[in-house]
This record gives C-alpha cells, sequence and structure tokens, in this order.
C-alpha cells in the first residue's frame, strides 16, 4: 500500500510532536544498515528491538515527512547462522553462502512484518555487481526500483551473496558501496550509513584519549583516507575504509552521505532533519553537474553514436524536463545498443545533449520519425515511449 495515503500534517498535532517531526530536507533517502547495528555485541545474532526501532524510524520518514526510503540491508548471513545451529562457523567464503542461503528469506520475513505493522509495503531486490556494471541490467534496475519509489513501496536491497563469491570476498564490502551506487543509481538526495562508530574521528579513539569526532568532510581525499583504522569483526566486512569510499563516490554523484552510530536514539531521524549528528560528507557539487560530467565522460565508452532530431524535438528540450521521443529523431548516425550514452544533435551536426539510449542504433532507425504507441507494432517490443527519458538526458 502507498504510504502517501498516510501522510500527517505537522500543523495538526500537538506542539510537542510537530517539534519532534521537523520536516527532513531530503526527498529520496538511502539507508544502509550494517551487520554490526543489526546483530550489536554479539556480531552473528539480529537483534529484533533494534530492527524494530530502524523500521519505525525509516516508516516515519516516509508517511510522516513524505521521503522516498531505500534500505541497504546486512544481516542475512547472520540470520542463517540462527537458523544453523551447530554448524560450524568458519568466516570463508563457501560458509558464507550457505549462511545466506538459510538466512536471506528469514531476514525478508523479519522486515515484511515490522514494516506491516505501519502499513507499509516492501520488496527484495538482490544485486550483484555485475548487475550494476551491465548496461542494460543497470538500466532494469533502476526502472524498477524508482517505480518501487513511486508506489510508496520500500526497496529493501543486499548483495545476492549467494552467488556472488567475488563481492563476498572484497567487492561491495558489507553492502557500504552497494549503497554509494544504489544512490547514484536512483539519484537520492542523502545516504545515510549506520554503524557501530559514532564518524570520523582524527584518530582511533579506542587507543587515542585526544581523539575527536569531525562533524564535516568538505572532500574526501588521501588525508581523510589516512584517518581510517582497522577493522577486527571477521564477519562484517565492511570498516572504515569502505565506507570512505563510498563517500568518495557518492559525493562525486553530487549526493551528500552521513556516518553514524545506528543505535544511538533517532540517530536515522536527527540526521535526515539535518542535525550535526556523525560525520557529513559534503556533496562535490550539484546532482545535475555530477550527472553532466558523469555522462560526458561514458560517451563513447562502447562504441560512438548519435541521434540527429528536428528543430523542433531541439527547441523542446532546451525548453526543459521533456525526453526524447521517436518523433522527433530525423536520423542515426554510428552503432550504439541499449543503456549506451550517446549523443543528441540537431540538423547542422551541433551536439545539444547526451544521455541513456532506451533503445539499439537498429532499433531507433526503425522507429524514428513515428509516435510513440507505434513501438510495440513496428519492433515487437518496447523499453519505454522514449528514445532517452528525460531523466536520463542532460542539456550541453
Amino acid at each position: 500500500m502507498s504510504a502517501s495515503r498516510h501522510k500527517i500534517d505537522p500543523s495538526t498535532m500537538p506542539l510537542e510532536f510537530g517539534e519532534h517531526i521537523r520536516p527532513s530536507p531530503y526527498h529520496r533517502i538511502v539507508v544502509k544498515a550494517g551487520t554490526s547495528v543489526l546483530t550489536g555485541d554479539s556480531g552473528n545474532v539480529l537483534d529484533l528491538e533494534v530492527m524494530r526501532d530502524l523500521v519505525s524510524q525509516i516508516a516515519e520518514l516516509q508517511v510522516a515527512h513524505g521521503a522516498q526510503m531505500l534500505l541497504v540491508t546486512s544481516g542475512a548471513i547472520a540470520a542463517g547462522r540462527q537458523s544453523a545451529a551447530g554448524t560450524p562457523a568458519i568466516p570463508d567464503i563457501p560458509t558464507r553462502q550457505v549462511f545466506a542461503a538459510l538466512g536471506q528469506s528469514r531476514l525478508m520475513h523479519i522486515y515484511a512484518d515490522l514494516f506491516a505493522g505501519h502499513d507499509i509495503s516492501v520488496a527484495q531486490v538482490l544485486l550483484t555487481l555485475h548487475d550494476l556494471s551491465q548496461r542494460q541490467s543497470y538500466l532494469n534496475v533502476r526502472n524498477t526500483l524508482l517505480s518501487l519509489l513511486d508506489l510508496g513501496v520500500i526497496p529493501i536491497v543486499n548483495e545476492n551473496d549467494v552467488v556472488a563469491a567475488d563481492e563476498i570476498g572484497e567487492i561491495f564490502g558489507d553492502n557500504d558501496r552497494l549503497s554509494s551506487l544504489i544512490a547514484a543509481l536512483i539519484d537520492a538526495d542523502l545516504l545515510i550509513i549506520l554503524s557501530d562508530v559514532d564518524g570520523l574521528y582524527t584518530a582511533d579513539p579506542g587507543s587515542d584519549p585526544t581523539a575527536t569526532r569531525i562533524e564535516t568532510v568538505e572532500f574526501v581525499d588521501d588525508s581523510v583516507f589516512a584517518l581510517a583504522g582497522e577493522h577486527r569483526n571477521a564477519w562484517a566486512r565492511g570498516g572504515m575504509p569502505t565506507k570512505l569510499h563510498a563517500a568518495q563516490l557518492v559525493t562525486t554523484s553530487g549526493i551528500g552521505m552521513a556516518i553514524c552510530r545506528g543505535r544511538n536514539p533517532e540517530a536515522l531521524l536527527r540526521v535526515a532533519r539535518g542535525e550535526p549528528v556523525g560525520t557529513y560528507f559534503k556533496p562535490a557539487q550539484s546532482k545535475l553537474e555530477a550527472r553532466k560530467r558523469w555522462m560526458l565522460s561514458r560517451v563513447g565508452d562502447s562504441g560512438w553514436g548519435q541521434v540527429v532530431v528536428d528543430d523542433g524535438a531541439v527547441a523542446a528540450l532546451r525548453r526543459g524536463a521533456v525526453s526524447l521521443l521517436p518523433a522527433g529523431v530525423r536520423g542515426v548516425v554510428g552503432d550504439f545498443t541499449r543503456g549506451d550514452i550517446i549523443y543528441v544533435s540537431d540538423l547542422a551536426d551541433n551536439h545539444v545533449a547526451c544521455g541513456i539510449a532506451n533503445y539499439s542504433a537498429a532499433d531507433v532507425g526503425r522507429i524514428r520519425g513515428m509516435r510513440s504507441d507505434r513501438i510495440v507494432d513496428t519492433l515487437g517490443y518496447h523499453y519505454g515511449q522514449e528514445v532517452i527519458h528525460r531523466n536520463n538526458l542532460v542539456l550541453l
């Protein structure tokens, strides 16, 4: 059920409640909950009270604040260990995969029950790095996640540990990198990484009593990475280094990121309200500029191509907030596949825009000049009404 049916008007609430739900400045938030948050000191048993509190905070942000929420969660391996009492607990890849296979459904069942208590539906999304590195699957994942968010459903994302041996070892790093990739994928406004630490410190607070928490990081560079300590939990694969890599990736995409202790009272709500909790990493630039630079840097990665459009299409694109439809396309130059980033040029061969192609060069050649409702009849399938969707298009 869509959470939009349960929005609360703060003006109708008592003063103290209205203060409690001071609106969040963020519209779309990705939350990453690590193993250390979900299991606590045990490191291998899910803490249902912590999970209940986490779900309650996410629900409040969605229902009371109107934010679109996505949760990247660890915990499948811990849930599997609980289901396989007596199984030797050796932290190697095959054992992790067995525990993940046992625990994934249990983890989702817990989340589904907890969110149902707030009348919110959830959807499970299991991903590997391969899913986000291939252009077509990247687009499919993006479209699915955005559609779920628009429906008021909370996507619950986890890496597919059962099949992704490389990811278990090093690639994603306890979902830290995955959460940053997802945040960039859906154009989030904020990524919140809930951890077992208060944030980034000037030194290891466990060994240096003079260490102080850094409230704001302007730019993630070598001096910031030098502050990261070592991670000592054999079952939790993250640690500060992976979080800093995530911060570097996500802030470069024009998205802010915060690291805070997930078990602190109302940690998620306080960060989302803009309170100085944990460590906040400032976005390097606006999301539009970041997206423009990313697209320009990727044009031609897998071949070079462009579509030529008529003057009417150029005028419409420059007015803003419109997609490129087949009707405005007059020609195709070069070769490209669905998911490639291509140029959009006018009849004088001037580059007007670049964007992610919904169709291959051959398909665009067949549907150019047509109305969008004829795509299926012409191709026998369709990936949308647009040659390039407005969310995947940047003017030059």
